[in-house]
């Protein structure tokens, strides 16, 4: 069986497994990637290049931390390619540069997306023939895969297809700009294209709101699952699902064998898959910020037990690593209104161990080993 099912609420809360104090309060100094080695897998997380130049505090966090980064934005092609053809990667250059220093694995988020897109390519795609619209797609593929050949191991390369909201009755993401100008094909083609370009990397199709308890969540799940059914039987070539990970606890519930049987589902297909963006939202906890955290830890513990469990898990990254630069503390339904920083990453703003690392530690503690599954 798996562990145990977590229910949502305050005494479902106080009822997970106990956390074990963090290493730093034992006198230990391993970082949360080797306790994820300890399983064959790795944790890491989004960072920014300006963060690695301004701030030594936090460049050294990273660096005891974790063996994997990603770029938070620097790979978006709203950053990279502000005129068409004019590229600009200095930012991404810089932090596969530092994971190269520090002997980490780098991934790459993200090739297609619809948003973060520079403001000439809507205007540039429907002026287009069906020919040009997909090379305006794929020229972005070819640039950044061929510029860090060798460099980046796994990418991003559609992220976000889907979104039951929209109404479509396949559940693909209606309002965007390469559904549009391709239609659903624009998957295809993304996937092979990355192949063709360099066929060495992971490719993943990654999404968010599929962990919860909620109808909003299975609706999305449904509709992965469909997406999925179709891209198999059509052979397009993804290795991979990335689970994004925004944990919303005092919104939505989490049930683990629920997710438990959504994780075996896609491992099923013969994916591997990753949590590729994990934070957890605090706003509307306790006031009460220790309090909060013990709260937070527990959700985290019961979400990443589950996806440990399963074999076909390979990496942890969170969304950010401290609560310094965390993207919650700007994000309007995330923030807290009286200005205090989210408390939603493993290191609180002053960079120390809180207890959702100790959480974390203790979830790749437990873990049996991981499934081989290519690079």
């Amino acid at each position: 069986m798996r562990r145990r099912e977590f229910l949502a609420g305050a005494a479902a809360l106080s009822a997970c497994s106990p956390i074990q104090p963090s290493a730093a309060q034992v006198g230990g100094t391993a970082g949360l990637a080797a306790h994820a080695r300890k399983s064959g897998r790795y944790f890491g997380a989004a960072i920014k290049s300006r963060q690695l130049r301004e701030d030594p505090d936090f460049t050294a966090a990273v660096a005891r931390e974790c063996d994997m980064v990603v770029q938070e934005y620097e790979l978006k092609r709203g950053t990279t390619e502000p005129k068409p053809g004019r590229y600009d990667f200095s930012g991404a250059d810089q932090i596969i540069a530092f994971a190269q220093r520090h002997g980490m694995r780098a991934r790459g988020h993200a090739l297609v997306w619809y948003a973060a897109q520079p403001p000439w390519l809507e205007p540039a795609l429907k002026a287009a023939g069906r020919a040009e619209r997909e090379t305006l797609m794929t020229s972005y593929i070819d640039t950044a895969i061929r510029r860090y050949a060798g460099k980046i191991r796994e990418w991003d390369v559609v992220n976000e297809a889907i979104e039951p909201n929209d109404g479509r009755a396949d559940g693909m993401r209606a309002k965007s700009m390469w559904m549009d100008a391709l239609g659903e094909d624009y998957v295809d083609i993304a996937f092979h294209r990355a192949r063709e370009v360099d066929p060495s990397p992971m490719r993943f199709l990654t999404d968010f709101g599929i962990e919860h308890d909620s109808p909003r969540c299975e609706r999305r799940r449904t509709a992965m699952l469909k997406l999925l059914d179709r891209l198999m039987a059509r052979n397009v070539p993804v290795d991979a699902i990335g689970i994004q990970g925004h944990l919303k606890p005092y919104r939505e519930g989490f049930n683990q064998a629920r997710f438990a049987r959504f994780l075996d589902q896609l491992s099923g297909y013969g994916l591997a898959l990753s949590i590729t963006e994990f934070d957890v939202a605090d706003r509307g906890g306790p006031p009460n910020p220790e309090k909060r955290d013990k709260e937070i830890a527990s959700v985290a513990k019961a979400f990443l037990d589950v996806a440990l469990d399963n074999p076909a898990m390979r990496s942890v990254l969170c969304w950010g690593l401290s609560d310094r630069y965390s993207w919650l503390s700007n994000f309007k339904d995330y923030k807290w209104p009286d200005g205090q920083l989210s408390r939603g990453l493993p290191l609180d703003g002053g960079m120390r161990r809180k207890p959702l690392w100790d959480a974390i530690a203790a979830a790749f503690d437990a873990a049996p080993a991981m499934r081989s599954a290519g690079a």
